[in-house]
């Protein structure tokens, strides 16, 4: 769900094989005693390895081990005109904690790219805690020239002659032989394979196979330091996109757009899958591992894995349907429902009649169901909702005959309130504009008359909004309403809605 408010959803899973086992009882064994022991974090970055599919079809026994051991966390990124699905924005998404309409990097020029506001997360550990000690290493030259600092302590780029063999034998004499608190290293060949041969061949699944066993080696290392024992390491990995069938990146097609986490250490159940996550929380996570608070001043789009974040939007996965009039979502994709949460409702009595049936008043949906729905309308830069989210879309909605407008109303549950103390309306929002759709957020003290605090008439697209909320002289509680209006027209998503106190 939303940044600040999301649950999460753990699926049962077993380890498999006598490598799940030897992970078990190997680096990340003991991890009850996390807590007297030194933190360190680990970053291993996939590139163009997104699709998680196809690392579970692979030979990839150690990448196996550790999502039976910790924990997978499917995700998705952007696509234009927020950013092109490239390694430059990806890389620089991953590694500053911030999504591209802040860190500026729409594609592999890296023009607009706004590191000095928001730096790499080992250039943050740096200037928190400068005794730490950072390091990088990519087989991609720009992540080590370019995206890390030169305030991080040792930055290697390996020469082409030795591609990710060097990077990983560089990595593996920095864990044994150093004492890195924080390592960041990128790994390429699966990128090469899916551009020469395609996501869907078998030389595809060969690169996987084969950075996995440059996995398990650099793993072999933590677990050979003479202080592993007194040391609580997590383990991270992820992927900057993914690849088509065919072969080749930078569109807003899913395979293109897939990615994931795969988390292994302390605080991460075993076997756990997670839906509200997204690759911003690789460096909120780092971070929160190393004991390094966020500032808020900061700005960061992540959060750290390590917690969890009710969300009543997220609850709804179990009821989830396949899709009813679209076409092009696929058969098999679990994706919406029209039931609210308990304590919500939806108003749908001023709504026009036929339509397209999923997007018939408020809906509830996901990422992967809501873009298939229709591609490059601004749709995959809904990056700050997670997991499940609401969405009002006039435009699907006229897909088929109707009469009428679209016209329905989202209202939460009552919240306590206390006059005289400050108190916030906060949601995500991501709402595109067509004339003369408006949506409108209306606020009910005590099941009064709803009073008008925001309308939106202008595109806002990936926002999150803070809205003051002035609580009258004896009120005691508050309800929220969104009010979506409008013909053939645009979308509105929410997420994440909280009120808060203080």
């Amino acid at each position: 769900m939303s940044s600040g408010i999301s649950r999460r959803t753990l699926i049962a899973a077993t380890a498999t094989g006598a490598a799940g086992a030897a992970l078990a009882a190997g680096p990340l064994a003991g991890l009850a005693a996390a807590a007297a022991r030194t933190p360190k974090v680990l970053v291993i970055g996939l590139d163009g390895a997104g699709l998680l599919d196809r690392i579970k079809d692979a030979d990839a026994p150690t990448l196996d081990a550790l999502m039976a051991g910790g924990l997978t966390a499917p995700t998705s990124l952007y696509a234009s005109p927020m950013a092109r699905t490239e390694s430059a924005p990806g890389w620089s998404t991953i590694i500053t904690g911030v999504w591209p309409d802040k860190h500026g990097v729409k594609d592999n020029s890296f023009s607009g790219a706004n590191y000095t506001a928001y730096p790499d997360f080992l250039t943050r550990i740096e200037r928190a805690r400068p005794a730490l000690s950072t390091y990088a290493v990519a087989s991609w030259a720009p992540i080590t020239d370019t995206i890390f600092s030169s305030a991080v302590d040792q930055r290697d780029s390996t020469p082409a002659a030795e591609y990710d063999t060097g990077t990983t034998s560089r990595a593996v004499a920095r864990i044994k032989n150093n004492n890195p608190d924080a390592v960041f290293l990128q790994l390429d060949n699966v990128d090469h394979a899916g551009h020469s041969s395609g996501a869907a061949s078998q030389a595809y699944l060969d690169a996987i196979h084969g950075v996995d066993a440059q996995v398990a080696q650099i793993l072999a290392a933590v677990k050979s330091r003479p202080t592993h024992p007194s040391e609580d390491w997590l383990i991270l990995i992820t992927a900057d996109h993914g690849h088509t069938d065919a072969g080749g990146h930078g569109g807003s097609s899913r395979p293109e757009r897939s990615t994931f986490i795969i988390a292994n250490g302390s605080g991460i159940p075993a076997g756990s899958t997670r839906y509200d996550t997204k690759i911003v929380d690789i460096a909120a996570t780092a971070l929160a591992h190393l004991g390094i608070p966020a500032d808020p001043s900061w700005n960061l789009d992540g959060r750290s894995l390590k917690q969890t974040y009710p969300d009543p939007f997220d609850a709804l996965r179990p009821q989830l349907s396949r899709a009813v009039d679209e076409t092009d979502i696929g058969s098999t994709v679990l994706g919406f429902t029209h039931t609210p949460p308990p304590g919500w409702s939806i108003d749908n009595s001023a709504m026009g009649t036929g339509g397209v049936t999923e997007w018939r008043g408020w809906s509830f949906t996901t990422d992967e169901f809501w873009t298939k729905a229709a591609p490059d309308q601004q749709r995959e830069s809904n990056v700050r909702a997670r997991g499940i989210f609401a969405v009002a879309d006039g435009d699907e909605w006229s897909d088929k005959p109707l009469t009428g407008t679209f016209a329905s109303t989202l209202t939460t549950p009552a919240w306590p309130v206390t006059p005289g103390t400050p108190t916030t309306l906060t949601y995500t929002s991501h709402y595109r504009q067509e004339s003369p759709q408006k949506g409108e957020v209306l606020v009910s003290y005590d099941n009064g008359t709803p009073q008008t605090v925001k309308t939106h008439t202008t595109d806002g697209l990936a926002r999150q909004e803070r809205i003051p909320l002035q609580i009258p002289v004896g009120a005691r509680s508050v309800r929220i309403q969104f009010r979506y209006t409008g013909g053939n027209n645009w979308y509105w998503v929410i997420d994440g809605v909280t009120v808060t106190a203080g």
